[in-house]
C-alpha cells in the first residue's frame, strides 16, 4: 500500500472515546470495537466511582490493535481530550442518568467539537442458547438486588441448574478479573472484590448459586452456558442486560416517582420489560404508586405490573432498640444513585433507634462522598474500593461514640472492617401484595423457555 493510500485509511478512521464507569464501557468496547479497523478507541474516561482513573486497559484484553492498551482518564478532562485527540465522536457506556445529567453530558460533548452516540442496546447483547431471564432496575437503590434475590430463590426450590451472571464492578486488575467464577464466600477474598461486589455476591454465594462475573462477557458467556441450564442476568446500575433476555424483569421505586420516564437508561428497561415491579410502595403515597403504574403503562402498555414492599428486619433488635446507632447503607444507592438512605435508616426507625449523623466524624474519601453527594441523609455510605478507602471508613465509625453499628448494606464488612461495638445486620426480602408473583413470573419464563425450544426443533 502506497504512503498515500494509508494516508487516506488513516483519514478514514474514526477516532472515538468511550464515557464510562467501570463496566458497561469496556463491554461496548470488546463487542463494537476491539477488532474493528474502521475505529480509534484513544480513551476511556470515568464517572461514578472513586480511583478507577488514570489506569489503562490491558492490551491483553484490548487486542491486537492496540498493543499499549488504552489509557483511562476521569470525565472532566473530556473536553480536553476531545482536542488532544481529534476526536470525531464520544459514546456514552454508562448508566443511572437522570435526563438531565444526561443532557448536560450531551452538551458538554457537542461543545467540545465531537459527535454524541448512544448505542442501540440489541448491538451489544449477545445471545444465548441458554434460557435467560434478566433483572434490571431504573434507578440504583430500586430493590433490583432484592428481586433478583426472590428469583434465584424461586429457580433454586424447582431444581433447576442455573447461575447468576452480575454486570461488571471492572474497578480492580482487569486482566485478572477478565473472567470471574464465584462459587463460596473463600472466593471473595481469593479474587480480593469490593464492598460493592460482595453487597451483589454475597447473596447469591450463600444460597449456593454460582455467581460470574467479570470484563470479557463473551467468554463468561460461554462459562455460564457450561455451568447453567438457565442463566439469571442480574443487572446492576439500572444498566441494560448484556445478555439478550428471554424475558425481563424491571424494578421501579415507589419512592421515587417519574424516574421509570426520567432516567436513562431506566426508561428503556421500563419499555423492554415483560414484568415491572414497583417496590416500597407501603412507605410511598398512593399518588406516588398510582402515578408510577400510569407511566408504565403509557410507555409499555403489554408489561405486566406487580406491587410490593421490601421487609425490613434486623439480625438482634435489642443491640439497637432505644441505643444510639451509626447507620451503613450501600453506597451506590446514596452516592449516585439519588437516595438519601436504605433500607438500615427504615431498620432504625423500626426498633426506635436514634441515629448519630456521622458527616462531623467523616475522613478522607468518605468527606469528599459527602462532598460530591450532599443528598445523603445521616448514614455512611460503604465506600470501599481500595485499602485507603476502606481505612477511611473504619476511621470514620470508630470516631463516632456510639452503642452499635447497623449494615444496611449486604456485604458481611466485619471480615473487612474492624468495629469497636456491636454490629446489627438487616435483612430485606421482597413481598409481593398485588399483581404477579415471583412464582408467576418464573411459570411464564418457563413456558417461553419451552416454546422457544419446541420451535427449534
Amino acid at each position: 500500500m502506497s504512503f498515500v493510500s494509508r494516508l487516506m485509511v488513516m483519514c478514514l478512521v474514526k477516532k472515538v472515546i468511550i464515557m464510562g464507569a467501570g463496566g458497561r464501557d469496556f463491554h461496548n468496547f470488546n463487542v463494537l470495537f476491539r477488532d474493528n479497523p474502521e475505529y480509534r478507541v484513544v480513551a476511556f474516561t470515568a464517572a461514578q466511582i472513586p480511583g478507577i482513573e488514570f489506569k489503562r486497559y490491558p492490551s491483553s484484553l484490548a487486542g491486537r490493535l492496540y498493543p499499549e492498551g488504552i489509557p483511562i482518564f476521569p470525565e472532566e478532562m473530556l473536553p480536553e481530550l476531545v482536542k488532544r485527540f481529534g476526536v470525531d465522536e464520544v459514546i456514552l457506556s454508562y448508566s443511572d442518568l437522570t435526563y438531565e445529567e444526561l443532557g448536560r453530558r450531551i452538551s458538554m460533548v457537542l461543545a467540545s467539537g465531537a459527535s454524541f452516540r448512544l448505542v442501540n442496546p440489541f448491538e451489544t447483547m449477545l445471545e444465548s442458547v441458554k434460557p435467560v431471564i434478566a433483572v434490571t432496575a431504573v434507578k440504583t437503590g430500586a430493590g433490583k438486588s432484592t428481586v433478583s434475590r426472590a428469583i434465584s430463590r424461586e429457580l433454586k426450590s424447582r431444581g433447576l441448574r442455573f447461575v447468576v451472571v452480575r454486570h461488571p464492578m471492572a474497578y480492580g486488575d482487569l486482566e485478572k478479573m477478565a473472567v470471574q467464577v464465584f462459587t463460596t464466600l473463600e472466593d471473595l477474598d481469593r479474587y480480593g472484590v469490593t464492598i460493592e461486589e460482595r453487597e451483589e455476591y454475597e447473596p447469591h454465594l450463600k444460597m449456593g448459586v454460582p455467581v460470574l462475573a467479570g470484563v470479557d462477557y463473551g467468554k463468561i458467556l460461554l462459562k455460564a452456558e457450561e455451568l447453567g441450564d438457565v442463566i439469571l442476568w442480574d443487572g446492576g446500575n439500572n444498566d441494560l442486560p448484556f445478555f439478550r433476555p428471554w424475558y425481563m424483569v424491571t424494578v421501579a421505586d415507589a419512592m421515587r416517582p417519574g424516574m421509570e420516564i426520567g432516567a436513562y437508561p431506566g426508561e428503556v428497561n421500563i419499555r423492554l420489560a415483560d414484568t415491572v415491579i414497583v417496590t416500597k410502595v407501603s412507605q410511598a403515597k398512593k399518588e406516588d404508586v398510582d402515578r408510577i403504574v400510569s407511566n408504565v403503562k403509557s410507555v409499555n402498555p403489554r408489561a405486566k405490573i406487580a406491587k410490593a414492599d421490601m421487609v425490613v428486619t434486623v439480625d438482634n433488635p435489642s443491640l439497637i432498640e432505644g441505643k444510639r446507632v451509626v447507620v451503613i447503607e450501600d453506597s451506590p444507592s446514596i452516592t449516585h444513585g439519588g437516595l438519601p438512605y436504605g433500607a438500615g435508616l427504615v431498620a432504625a426507625k423500626k426498633y426506635g433507634a436514634e441515629v448519630i449523623d456521622p458527616r462531623p466524624y467523616a475522613v478522607g474519601i468518605i468527606k469528599r462522598m459527602y462532598e460530591e453527594y450532599p443528598h445523603m441523609g445521616p448514614v455512611l455510605p460503604s465506600t470501599g474500593y481500595t485499602p485507603d478507602q476502606l481505612r477511611d471508613l473504619e476511621e470514620t465509625i470508630n470516631r463516632i461514640d456510639c452503642d452499635a453499628v447497623i449494615l444496611g448494606t449486604p456485604a458481611d464488612l466485619t471480615k473487612l472492617v474492624k468495629f469497636r461495638v456491636p454490629v446489627v445486620k438487616v435483612s430485606y426480602e421482597l413481598k409481593v401484595i398485588e399483581g404477579p408473583s415471583v412464582k408467576d413470573i418464573i411459570d411464564e419464563f418457563l413456558e417461553r423457555a419451552r416454546e422457544r425450544r419446541a420451535l427449534r426443533r
